[in-house]
């Protein structure tokens, strides 16, 4: 699993970042997004893996095509989950860690789904739009008060009467959108035969949260309904429902372990999974060793792992980290190659055996194996760590006007325009090929368009 901050979202969050300067009621649309600019994401294919299997049904029932890329797991202890421009779907590590089966993380999922299938994404934006139009007539009048009456705290009383009205229209808003996303919710666990008692469970969760940290329940100051409503719209929705049993299963147990154990601080997981006896106590103890720098402990939890399960690629890509994060390059090589053989579909582990294989002193037939994985990679999922890498391997090769493509791809997806400007002009001075040439040709024209996005403010 690897933690790190997440740069290719970084145009989503200054955009949002401008809007909120620009208007007071925009601070309402955003407030389950949060401070996400200072929040990091996981990348970790057996929890991803796990989402996707979620979460598939339930956007095939909801007609929405499926896009693992659009999915994100934020490394955040609250318990919340919430979708955003392009439908993207953010989930917190405390949703999952917290989660008591299957079903409730089902239960989230299909919730969010819900705000897609309704469109609350954009009527959230045409909603906010037209208050702050509302906002900005209200502070004219405001003015215009203040200088009949020569008197400022009358514009002030005015203006401030406005905004809170503002404010519980669109918070009432936010409550009918949050109603009708339950709603849908329920209708897609229904038409996949899950219960939605597991939805029903994680509210109730929400609800004693909030009976601990004495958050209020006004509906007026709240992005969600009152938890109570909607606990009882989901409690009739359970009774009615013809599927009662509740799923908890092994990967989501183990997934549920291995972010804990990553996560939170030694002690706990030590309180939670110190027995040592089940193969989610093992895994679970494994990563917690490593952490406190006992790596002996944690290759011998892991090795006993895979005697156990001997075909299970995680467990292999978990000895494959502590490798090469303690600098056994060779032997970190040779774990994810073992990962990669188990699971060739990934996409992770080719981007962490060509890290490890570039740290190695790669023979010419490993770069070129490198090269093929990682220009795999980069067609389905284009991250700048993935183009960087595959940048240092045409580097490798010799190959150096690919090498510059490359890089002005990796350094567009880190919003660096001049250093990719500089890598393109590189490489088009390298007698480029006619297939390459196209792929410049089309690099320059999407760095030209996020230049002019940068400038209007919209990247």
């Amino acid at each position: 699993m690897v933690e790190k901050t997440y740069r290719r979202l970084s145009p989503l969050f200054r955009k949002i970042n401008k809007k909120l300067v620009s208007s007071f009621i925009l601070l309402a649309s955003f407030l389950l997004v949060g401070n996400l600019q200072a929040q990091t994401i996981i990348y970790d294919e057996e929890t991803e893996s796990f989402i996707q299997k979620l979460s598939v049904p339930l956007f095939r029932s909801a007609n929405i095509p499926f896009n693992r890329n659009n999915v994100y797991i934020l490394s955040d202890e609250s318990l919340n989950a919430f979708v955003a421009d392009g439908n993207l779907l953010f989930i917190n590590t405390g949703t999952i860690v917290r989660a008591g089966s299957d079903d409730e993380l089902r239960g989230v999922i299909a919730h969010e789904i819900g705000h897609i299938q309704g469109g609350h994404i954009l009527r959230g934006k045409l909603k906010a739009q037209q208050l702050s139009e509302a906002g900005l007539a209200s502070m004219l009048v405001a003015g215009a008060a203040a200088i009949a009456s020569g008197r400022g705290d009358v514009g002030m009383a005015l203006m401030l009467g406005s905004q809170s009205s503002m404010m519980n229209n669109y918070l009432n808003y936010r409550v009918q959108e949050e109603r009708s996303a339950d709603e849908a919710g329920v209708r897609l666990l229904n038409d996949n035969q899950i219960s939605p008692q597991g939805m029903r469970n994680f509210m109730k969760k929400i609800e004693q949260e909030n009976l601990a940290t004495g958050v209020s329940e006004t509906p007026y100051f709240r992005t969600h309904p009152v938890t109570k409503e909607r606990i009882s719209f989901i409690e009739e929705a359970t009774q009615n429902s013809p599927y009662k049993q509740v799923t908890q299963t092994e990967e989501f147990r183990r997934v549920k372990a291995k972010l804990y154990a990553f996560i939170y601080p030694p002690e706990m997981v030590f309180a939670a999974y110190g027995k040592g006896q089940t193969i989610v106590e093992k895994y679970a103890l494994a990563i917690v060793n490593y952490r406190i720098m006992q790596k002996k402990k944690a290759i011998a939890l892991i090795d006993e792992l895979i005697s156990l399960e001997p075909n299970n690629p995680f467990f292999h890509e978990l000895k494959a980290q502590i490798y090469l994060e303690t600098g056994n390059v060779k032997q970190a090589k040779t774990e994810y190659k073992k990962a990669l053989s188990l699971l060739p579909t990934s996409n992770l582990f080719m981007v962490s055996l060509a890290q490890a294989t570039l740290e190695d002193e790669p023979t010419q037939a490993e770069l070129i194996e490198t090269e093929r994985n990682l220009n795999k990679v980069v067609i389905v999922q284009p991250t700048y760590e993935a183009w960087l890498l595959l940048a240092r391997t045409y580097a490798m090769r010799g190959k150096m006007t690919e090498a510059n493509y490359a890089s002005a791809e990796s350094s567009l997806r880190l919003g660096q325009f001049d250093a990719a400007n500089k890598q393109l002009d590189m490489a088009k001075k390298g007698n480029p090929t006619p297939a390459l040439s196209l792929k410049i040709a089309d690099l320059e024209n999407r760095i030209k368009d996020a230049e002019k996005d940068a400038y209007q403010g919209k990247y």
